[in-house]
Formats: structure tokens, sequence, C-alpha cells
């Protein structure tokens, strides 16, 4: 037997505001949508709860799922996360673990994401350079507004 969890992805960046704002944008949906290519998301945001994004990508419509695993107010973000896209079965074993750590630095926040379960190098490097963009994104969105 083969194990994916070698193919982490990951990508980190810095972004030049205070923790709790990186913090509240990675859990309030209308900030949500405006950095992760317009998805719509919906959680109440407690471990062991639900998580849903819905919008388009790469024009077809989706419609993902997840738990959140863990939540750490300003420290750490969990979840699972599963995409009928993949065209796998939603079974335990074809979800992702994502994982989000924010460290505090002298009014900036590294923000370090993973995500694992990739079934090979190819895809690992695919999810890399989608979280690139969305951190991106999210540094962008974040210091323009501060």
């Amino acid at each position: 037997m083969t194990t994916t969890t070698s193919y982490v992805a990951k990508a980190e960046t810095t972004i030049n505001v205070p923790v709790d704002k990186v913090w509240n944008a990675l859990i309030h949906p209308e900030q949500i949508k405006k950095y992760m290519f317009g998805a719509t998301v919906a959680s109440d945001w407690k471990e062991g709860s639900k998580i849903f994004w819905k919008g388009e990508w790469e024009g077809k419509s989706y419609e993902d799922k997840g738990v959140i695993l863990r939540l750490r107010p300003n420290r750490k973000l969990q979840y699972s996360h599963f995409s009928p896209l993949s065209g796998l079965d939603d079974v335990p074993e074809n979800y992702h673990i994502v994982t989000i750590e924010l460290t505090e630095k002298s009014n900036q926040t590294i923000i370090s994401l993973s995500q694992d379960n990739n079934a090979t190098e190819k895809e690992k490097e695919h999810s890399e350079k989608n979280w690139m963009m969305m951190l991106d994104n999210l540094k962008k969105l974040l210091e323009e507004t501060n």
C-alpha cells in the first residue's frame, strides 16, 4: 500500500498587518469571497462543525465540503476538505487536511499553509500554485485596506 501523505503542498507569505486582521479574514465569509476566487463559504466556525465552499472553478460549478478540525483564534485553523470535482469517491481517504498557521512578528503576520494527501508530485505542485495565488490575493486585500 502506498501512502499519499508524502505529497504535502505548502505555501507561505508574510502579510504586513497584525495577526487579528488576518484571522478575521480567514473566518468571515464576506472576506473569504474576496480572496478565495469568489467562493461562498458557510460554517459556524466551531471545532467539529461542517464547512462548505460553493463557487465556480475553471468554468465548473462546485460545492466542496469538510469539517473544522482545529480552531485556535489568531493561531491555527485546520479543516478537512473534499471536492467532487476531483472525480474521486466521497470517502475519508480522499479528503485533504488543510492547516493554516499564523505567527505574529512585529505587526506582520506570517501565514503558513499546508495541504496533505496529494496523490502525486504534479498534484502537489498544482495545489501549491493555487494556494499561493490565494495567499497573494489575501495579502493584497489586507494590505490595501490597512
